[in-house]
């Protein structure tokens, strides 16, 4: 029996129930929290114990920065058009490429405008790669050299067959010079796999003289740029040969780039050893002995003891005006190296002292094509370099000091404008014949599935062209539009390699453009501007035979212009080696100097315009080289 009263003392018996109904409803409160506890417990542990899902591919945009607003000066109007196939060009350059993506597959292309006959005519040489020894088709005979020969009127005719220059190796780039002084230029062709000089017998035959000369370098060298020059004043081209890194069919495959992490893609340069280059002092019997470690071009990685350089291009050139041939080194990934001549032999490397080893931000780029001109007319050397993608064209300007240089794209006009492609083949030079020097890059990709990881890109890239608008400008350069120059010259291909000429004698430039795995583009110049000219081409007789090295200045009114004579620029590439001046609305110019790499400065009288003029040096006065601070005070 329960003597416990149902509720306590004094409260109805109904709120009694009511708490117990409370209680319960509380207990199963309580239950449905710990059970959604328990379900967001083991949730999470499921989530921290589950591998997470592959993320979808990035896709990288970039936009190019926009030029700032500033007064702009009229474009003229210059119009290229394409006449390849009317010239009678039918060469397709071969890169071999079958799937494996080897790294040279992506990287040649050069092409050289010279007269290799001495008619007075700019003739062609296209160089070529080759099947892979272990991968060559069956179906087809092995690809050469392609040699072209120019009637004068801009036509040209293959005449590779039995030239001598008929062979097949993994072709690069090439030199232009007459490094025996016979009066007619040899040919330098560098490769994957060992170099190669040929010798001009004249009546159009070349042949091979690369192990008596001693310039072949390596079976395991990949040579890119080439350069004869003068660096010791005896009157004798040297040669100077850049290497891109250590390669081999082995090496590309342990590096086993992936463009998405699962499609092979060409391997990228920071993947791999750097290489020194060869320097080859010209002994003048036919015979060059390599001089590349004693000169001091062998700069190595401080951090590691590597070979430091990563070549694709070089530019010679005077750069303090001091009359020695210095060197200006592009290179890929890794800095930019600048040699200055010690005059002993030897050079001293400068290039993040002088400004021009890194971008502004002290970062390195991808360097590619380079040449270097006195643009502005004011004495100041200016240093163009075409980079990778995304990264501005490079323009480095001489400043208080003529080893101190900035870098002025942006200021200058060329550097948003630039940045959104890749560029090989670059070079100044005066399209529209106004006097002033102007800018083309050749461009295209390494990669032809680039747009699956970066949308803003194709493997294809038109070409650019900037016009020098001098002091009419807030800045100098002027991106022109296809309405001023045609379409033709900005059709999309993978340019590599470019050159210029006057092909057809009407004393305009003609340009042509290679691209890898493909055809060329050759584009005649058809402006009509009505702009007067000279056309210089300097023969040495103390100096080297070329006259390369030599500065020649024209004076016009208050202006001065200085062009140096240097066949080597761009990419892989040789330009024509007389030169053209524009003269603007000038009937003629008031003086016309040549300053000899000899030392020689020689004044030229009765200068024909509008037509070209062969100059020989004389020995009329020699200027002596100490104390010269700078170019311009050694040209007054």
């Amino acid at each position: 029996m329960n003597d416990q009263p149902a509720t306590p003392p004094g409260e109805p018996e109904e709120l009694g129930h009511v708490d117990d109904a409370i209680i319960g409803k509380a207990v199963r409160w309580s239950l449905i929290v710990f059970v959604l506890i328990a379900v967001l417990f083991g949730g999470a542990v499921l989530l921290l114990k589950r591998k997470p899902a592959p993320l979808p591919p990035q896709i990288t945009q970039f936009a190019a920065p926009v030029s700032p607003e500033r007064p702009r000066a009229e474009i003229p109007v210059a119009k290229f058009t394409d006449i390849t196939k009317e010239a009678g060009i039918t060469f397709v350059h071969n890169n071999g490429a079958y799937g494996e993506k080897l790294l040279p597959e992506t990287m040649g292309g050069g092409v050289a405008f010279f007269d290799y006959d001495n008619d007075g005519h700019q003739d062609l040489l296209f160089i070529n790669s080759c099947d892979w020894p272990w991968h060559q088709s069956t179906n087809k005979p092995p690809s050469t050299m392609a040699l072209y020969h120019n009637d004068g009127h801009g036509h040209f005719t293959d005449v590779t067959a039995g030239s001598g220059l008929d062979v097949s190796f993994y072709g690069m780039g090439v030199a232009i010079g007459d490094y025996d002084n016979d009066g007619l230029p040899d040919v330098f062709i560098t490769a994957v796999g060992g170099n190669h000089l040929f010798h001009n017998d004249g009546h159009g035959k070349f042949h091979e003289v690369t192990q008596e000369a001693g310039v072949g370098g390596s079976t395991n060298d990949w040579g890119t740029c080439a350069a004869f020059f003068d660096y010791d004043n005896d009157g004798k081209l040297d040669l100077f040969v850049g290497n891109y890194i250590k390669w081999s069919r082995e090496i590309d495959a342990e590096v086993g780039y992936k463009i998405d992490g699962r499609t092979r893609a060409y391997g990228q340069p920071m993947n791999f050893q750097g290489a020194f280059p060869h320097l080859y002092h010209n002994d003048g019997n036919g015979h060059f002995t390599d001089v590349s470690a004693q000169s001091g071009l062998q700069v190595k990685n401080p951090a590691t003891g590597v070979p430091a350089a990563k070549t694709l291009g070089v530019a010679p050139v005077d750069i303090d005006g001091d009359g020695w041939m210095d060197l200006v080194v592009a290179n890929d990934t890794v800095p930019n190296l600048v040699f200055m001549n010690q005059h002993d032999g030897t050079f001293k490397e400068i290039g993040a002292q002088s400004g021009v080893a890194f971008d502004s931000y002290g970062n390195t780029r991808g360097a590619m094509g380079i040449d270097t001109a006195c643009y502005n007319n004011d004495g100041k050397l200016g240093i163009a370099i075409g980079n990778f993608a995304n990264e501005m064209t490079a323009l480095y300007v001489q400043q208080n000091s003529p080893t101190n240089f900035s870098d002025e794209a942006i200021t200058e006009g060329i550097g948003p404008d630039s940045r959104r492609f890749l560029k090989f083949g670059l070079f100044f030079f005066d399209y529209d014949l106004d006097g002033r020097l102007d800018l083309l890059t050749a461009d295209g990709h390494l990669e032809n599935e680039i747009s699956k990881i970066q949308a803003s890109q194709t493997y294809a890239q038109p070409a650019q062209l900037f016009w020098n608008a001098g002091d009419q400008n807030g800045g100098c350069f002027v991106a022109v539009p296809p309405d001023k120059a045609g379409t033709d010259l900005f059709k999309p291909i993978v340019g590599r390699g470019a050159a210029f000429a006057d092909i057809d004698g009407d004393g305009d430039l003609d340009v042509v453009l290679t691209q890898v795995g493909g055809p060329p583009l050759l584009l005649c110049n058809d402006q009509n501007l009505h702009h007067h000219w000279i056309r210089l081409k300097l023969v040495g007789t103390k100096s080297n035979r070329d006259a390369i090295g030599a500065w020649i200045k024209v004076s016009i009114g208050a202006h001065t212009l200085l062009r140096q004579v240097m066949p080597t620029r761009s990419y892989l590439s040789q330009s024509e080696l007389p030169v053209t001046i524009g003269l603007g609305n000038a009937t003629k110019p008031d003086a016309v100097e040549i300053l000899w790499p000899s030392g020689t400065r020689q004044t030229v009288e009765n200068v024909l315009v509008d037509q070209p003029m062969t100059v020989t040096e004389t020995r009329q006065n020699v200027w002596s080289r100490a104390g010269v601070q700078r170019r311009v005070s050694v040209l007054q």
